[in-house]
């Protein structure tokens, strides 16, 4: 029987995930995004992770400007050949038709390679762009999420493999049999279908969640095939781990239906004290109103600002607009260790929350395969610190560790993003009546 190897996504922002990576002597910040992008993209796939993943907010983020990550992604299907397509779209300030149409036609345009990462927004600035005074609401967005995703899915659905007959002779393009409207009437949505793009290479791309609360992983446990989440220690870890999986059987899924792969924020060097002086580096260029900017954003969206830097966190209320799960991860962690605010976003400057090792290939490495052979993670979303040096040290340095340890593949065994991560091809919900 073949080892069980872990799985790997690039997760990529413009600068890199620590606060103060724009600040970084090596920060590129003059070449076009798309050129930078091109770049980090083809490093992963030489490198053979699974996939580059692209985060999206409706507003701006102290990340600053930022490309629309599916028109970004079908640029990055002509550059690369087999890497994932990973990108984020929100159900709360979308419709799912379109949604449908973008993934389908992106899943075609790359042969096979794309995955839409499920989200309900957790920032609630993005309403005032969409005639909103006020967010919408943690249930009523995963209620709406629900819906949305059984819509979409059932879009994806609208064509059978053999719908197209292409028979010039006969005059028969497509046998109209094999082609199913939705018809769809719900509480958030009512769409007719079918989708105008064909079935695509995946039958449906791979669905990607993030959610952490109780809503978040009732939703994943139904519906994702990846899921995402920030854990900075392994006992959460494992526990989030264990409930997802304990979930999956009520819904008629294996265990190996949904991979589980925390975030993972590595500084590597050459030696421990080399990479202690690159985290160092990065840490003494955080700009105080930056890491309050990262702090009040990552619990609730609440200004801090006027609070002492040098005192503890305040006593809020938990939100109902922003990540519930994160608020209360980080809550927790300036209670339990005592932290002032300034300690907290330091704390949370790089990994903002998730798994951070600082050190040798060796020591990242050891600590992803405690991760993975203790019921912690079924792979990793991989947070470069800056770029592309920070891409570049975990691609030259922790893969081949990982490799010569018979933990991550050497190449590509398969062309899809499925076949990365293992995942059957889901069959259309149509095919047992075509039977």
């Amino acid at each position: 029987m073949a080892q069980r190897q872990l799985h790997l996504n690039a997760f990529l922002l413009r600068n890199g995930h620590h606060v103060a990576a724009w600040r970084h002597p090596q920060a590129d910040l003059e070449s076009a995004p798309f050129a930078l992008y091109r770049q980090l993209a083809l490093t992963a796939e030489r490198a053979c992770f699974d996939a580059v993943f692209f985060a999206d907010s409706l507003a701006l983020t102290g990340s600053g400007a930022a490309l629309e990550p599916l028109t970004l992604l079908a640029g990055l299907a002509a550059v690369t050949e087999r890497i994932g397509l990973i990108g984020t779209v929100t159900t709360t300030y979308n419709e799912p038709y379109h949604v449908a149409r973008k993934f389908a036609s992106l899943d075609s345009i790359s042969a096979g390679r794309a995955g839409w990462n499920l989200v309900t927004s957790d920032n609630a600035s993005e309403a005032a762009n969409f005639g909103r005074q006020a967010h919408v609401g943690h249930a009523e967005r995963y209620d709406r999420a629900r819906e949305f995703h059984d819509v979409v899915t059932g879009l994806w659905d609208s064509w059978d493999e053999d719908a197209y007959r292409n028979d010039k002779a006969g005059g028969v393009l497509f046998d109209p049999h094999k082609l199913h409207a939705l018809q769809h009437r719900g509480t958030h949505f009512s769409v007719a279908g079918p989708l105008n793009v064909a079935r695509s290479p995946q039958a449906r791309p791979v669905v990607v969640q993030a959610g952490g609360s109780e809503a978040g992983r009732a939703l994943a446990a139904a519906t994702a095939e990846v899921i995402f989440t920030a854990h900075p220690t392994l006992a959460p870890a494992q526990a989030f781990y264990r409930d997802i999986k304990a979930r999956l059987p009520a819904f008629g899924r294996a265990p190996d239906a949904l991979q589980v792969m925390p975030g993972l924020f590595a500084v590597v060097g050459q030696s421990e004290a080399q990479a202690q002086d690159k985290f160092a580096l990065l840490q003494e260029r955080v700009l105080p109103a930056d890491g309050l900017a990262l702090l009040g954003r990552m619990i609730g969206n609440f200004d801090l600002s006027g609070y002492p830097l040098d005192g503890p966190l305040p006593a809020l209320p938990l939100t109902d607009d922003g990540q519930r799960s994160r608020q209360q991860l980080l809550t927790d962690l300036a209670q339990g260790e005592n932290l002032s605010i300034r300690q907290l976003y330091l704390r949370i400057a790089g990994g903002r929350g998730h798994f951070t090792v600082v050190g040798t290939a060796a020591t990242v490495a050891d600590q992803m395969q405690q991760w993975f052979e203790q019921e912690a993670a079924d792979g990793f979303n991989v947070m470069p610190p800056w770029l592309p040096g920070g891409l570049d040290d975990f691609a030259t340095l922790v893969v081949p560790e990982l490799q010569r340890r018979g933990l991550f593949r050497r190449r590509y065994e398969g062309r899809t993003l499925r076949d990365h991560l293992g995942l059957q091809r889901p069959p259309s919900r149509y095919a047992a009546q075509s039977v």
